[in-house]
């Protein structure tokens, strides 16, 4: 089971999809906790989340963690798990009302870098961390 988790395939270039997910998730959750007003509790607060002060900190570390994973190519697939949670969410409840009050352009302009951090970790699910990951390494000693 765990093997199957960790295969990946040989191509070199999934790396450049993992090293950008990987930092992109990992700066945001690091500005959850240095920025807790604008970022963390504070936004969920805003934009109506239920306990945002449990949901900007539990976000965060994912965001971390996860983010942290796919940098080192560790456990690809079930670090992009949560990640494609938070990015449903995001888009769901921070894009309905743009699109219901500005409009459908104005909803995919503002949901570009949400859009394409869904699709990379959706990727990475499909395709593991890629030649250069410790996923590759671990399933030459894990057979």
């Amino acid at each position: 089971m765990l093997r199957r988790l960790l295969l990946t395939d040989d191509a070199g270039t999934t790396m450049l999809i993992r090293l950008m997910v990987g930092a992109i998730f990992l700066s945001e959750g690091i500005q959850k906790f240095l920025f807790p007003a604008s970022r963390g509790a504070g936004r969920f607060e805003k934009i109506g989340l239920p306990y945002p002060e449990a949901f900007g900190p539990l976000v965060g570390t994912f965001e971390v963690l996860c983010g942290a994973l796919l940098l080192m190519g560790l456990f690809t697939r079930i670090a992009s798990v949560p990640l494609i949670v938070i990015m449903l969410v995001a888009l769901f409840i921070t894009k309905q009302e743009v699109l219901l009050n500005e409009g459908f352009w104005e909803m995919l302009h503002g949901s570009r870098t949400d859009w394409a951090m869904l699709l990379g970790s959706i990727f990475l699910l499909l395709k593991g961390g890629g030649a250069w990951s410790f996923d590759k390494r671990l399933t030459k000693f894990h057979r």
